[in-house]
């Protein structure tokens, strides 16, 4: 195991380019088709207001093409009644009741296809935060049930990514999209139709500049493309430095870098300036184009409809309506292959969540489990053998019998496998070979919940979340109150340093808990554990990130923590585990030594080694120092 120290276990938008959302990378599925297949099946349950849906947006749409044509016989009306006025015909009129009715089924028709529309809105909102509630709860019980492997071999960006951004990708293509498109293909049949039954010419002339269209676009989108790109990876990169520089401002300052990361921060911001304007504006080219080929078809149409109506193939309304319509064929055009890019980066972000969900699963519980209505704390390895990678053998062979009450100090260089211990013993892994018992039963007979809750953990990487003092000791124990919350913290000696605070034990601690010290941390999770009041104890390198003098305090604190418990305490500095029970000196995956403090010095043999050589190292340094 190349990284053996590994803490205890208790991260894309819409395709969007320019003004269409074309030219953007998208990144592609793997396999579309299946996981599209699994996709809809998250929406079988709702097939029925699916369908409500399908009918409401062809309602709508049916709705808002038929009025161009209705609209078109009262421009028919008024301009027969102008042209006969014109002529002088007796009794010429214009016929404002006819257009006064006209008028009304068109309200009618706009009222009506507006109300359909909402209908269709609000029944896909359901289907679609129902769908995404769905993905959600079961992404977030399978983050429960995986290995702590899972967690080891990515990063928490990886993991947040999945569950926020790409469950949001789906949840936004669900609502918007998916009716859009449907509105979309209804549109452009309905048009059609509807322009076929004016003038079938005229349709011909439309439907030529389609190609023209189409070319372009794809012409334009494979040149922005590249830039696209570029301005994604420039985007990742600044992210990457701001974060960088921010976290880590303190160094930065201290080693007076900070003209060197500015004009990094420059020279990464121009290259986003460079990829971004180019990608924008060549993108942004797209409209004006199909605005001057669409004008071209205007052209072509008016031209064409005033010949046919002054031959009297056609009415002046019609002509009207068709000049709508053809308005309204090339949108849903466009909307169309907007779609696609965003269904194709859905699908993408479908994939990622259903890799999450089909990921392997812990050992499951055993169904008839065993609890331990009195645990003792007695803890034995026996035979236990482990191995990370199957052809790199780790643990072998091993035995340990702690007996209730007993400090174990685990001792040994980086790798030897000393964390990865009271990993097992926890569960986050599962042993090759041998079993572990606890009071004699096998931790494989308990439910991983019930195990865990026998173990009071302090690490050496503090782990406090964004709350109150009170709210962080009270994680050990829900339920606790106030008087148990303050015991626990004097005890740890911790109650002194929180009553000096502003705010006492209501201190908000920010997100990284660095309002206070890295010494105050530890106690607050000593605190913590105390609260929990666990048989058996782990305390993984609790004092390795202090000074000497709070090195004593947190000792203190353990020592009051660790009475009549079984713990396992995991050190580096051999001068803090000096009174356990039994210190086992670990290598290579085996326990190569075992025994008092007194008698694995007598031994002279690896104990020995390590512990003078920290003795001998700590008296150079006072030399040095003065």
């Amino acid at each position: 195991m190349k990284n053996e120290k590994r803490p205890f276990r208790t991260n894309h938008p819409h395709a969007r380019g320019g003004p269409m959302g074309l030219g953007m990378p998208v990144e592609k599925p793997k396999n579309f088709r299946g996981t599209l297949k699994r996709l809809l099946r998250y929406l079988q349950p709702y097939r029925w207001r699916l369908a409500a849906v399908l009918g409401a947006a062809v309602l709508s749409t049916v709705f808002a093409i038929a009025s161009p044509k209705i609209l078109g016989k009262a421009t028919t009306k008024i301009f027969e009644g102008l042209m006969a006025k014109w002529q002088g015909i007796p009794g010429a009129a214009i016929d404002f009741a006819y257009i006064g009715q006209i008028l009304l089924i068109l309200a009618g028709l706009y009222l009506f296809s507006s109300a359909f529309q909402y209908v269709q809105q609000y029944l896909m909102a359901g289907v679609a935060q129902q769908t995404v509630y769905q993905l959600r709860k079961e992404l977030d019980e399978k983050l429960s049930r995986v290995p702590l492997k899972y967690y080891d071999t990515r990063t928490n960006g990886e993991i947040l990514s999945r569950i926020v951004n790409d469950v949001d990708n789906v949840s936004n293509t669900l609502q918007q999209s998916l009716t859009q498109i449907i509105t979309s293909l209804v549109t452009i049949v309905g048009v059609f139709v509807m322009m076929l039954t004016i003038s079938p010419l005229m349709t011909l002339f439309i439907m030529l500049t389609l190609p023209l269209s189409f070319l372009t676009t794809v012409f334009i989108a494979s040149k922005s493309q590249k830039y696209f790109k570029g301005q994604q990876a420039a985007i990742g990169e600044l992210n990457g430095h701001v974060e960088e520089v921010f976290t880590g401002h303190q160094v930065v300052q201290a080693y007076g870098r900070e003209k060197a990361a500015i004009e990094r921060f420059k020279q990464i911001n121009e290259n986003l300036y460079q990829a971004g304007w180019k990608a924008q504006f060549i993108s942004g080219v797209i409209m004006p184009l199909m605005n001057f080929i669409n004008n071209l078809a205007y052209v072509l149409i008016c031209v064409v409809g005033g010949v046919f109506v002054t031959k009297r193939a056609i009415t002046v309304g019609d002509v009207q309506a068709f000049m709508q319509y053809a308005r309204q064929f090339s949108q849903p055009i466009a909307q169309a292959a907007n779609i696609v890019n965003i269904i194709q980066a859905t699908v993408a972000s479908a994939e990622r969540i259903f890799e999450v969900l089909d990921e392997k699963e812990d050992v499951p519980d055993q169904k008839q489990a065993v609890t331990l209505p009195e645990p003792k704390g007695h803890v034995r390895f026996e035979h236990v053998s482990f191995r990370y990678k199957g052809d790199e053998p780790l643990i072998e062979d091993l035995n340990i019998d702690v007996k209730p009450g007993q400090t174990v100090a685990i001792v040994g260089p980086t790798g030897a496998g000393k964390t990865t211990l009271m990993n097992l013993l926890l569960r986050f892994y599962e042993i090759d070979g041998g079993r572990i018992t606890i009071d004699g039963v096998d931790i494989r007979d308990l439910r991983r919940s019930d195990l865990r809750q026998l173990f009071g953990i302090v690490l050496q990487d503090t782990w406090l979340f964004h709350g109150t003092i009170k709210e962080n000791i009270a994680y050990g124990r829900e339920g606790a109150s106030d008087f148990e919350i303050i015991q626990a913290a004097k005890t740890a000696r911790a109650d002194h340093f929180i009553r000096t605070l502003p705010d006492g034990y209501d201190t908000v601690l920010n997100e990284e808990a660095s309002n206070i010290s890295q010494g105050q941390k530890q106690l607050l999770t000593i605190a913590r554990a105390i609260l929990a009041n666990r048989p058996i104890l782990i305390l993984d390198e609790a004092t390795s990130n202090v000074d000497t003098r709070t090195e004593i305090h947190i000792q203190n604190a353990m020592r009051e923590l660790m009475k009549g418990r079984t713990s396992f305490v995991i050190a580096h500095r051999l001068s803090t585990i000096r009174n356990a029970d039994m210190i086992l000196v670990m290598n290579h995956g085996r326990v190569i030594e075992k025994g008092t403090h007194e008698e694995l010095l007598a031994r002279k043999g690896f104990y020995a080694d390590l512990y003078f050589s920290q003795f001998a190292g700590r008296e150079k340094e006072m030399e040095e120092t003065g």
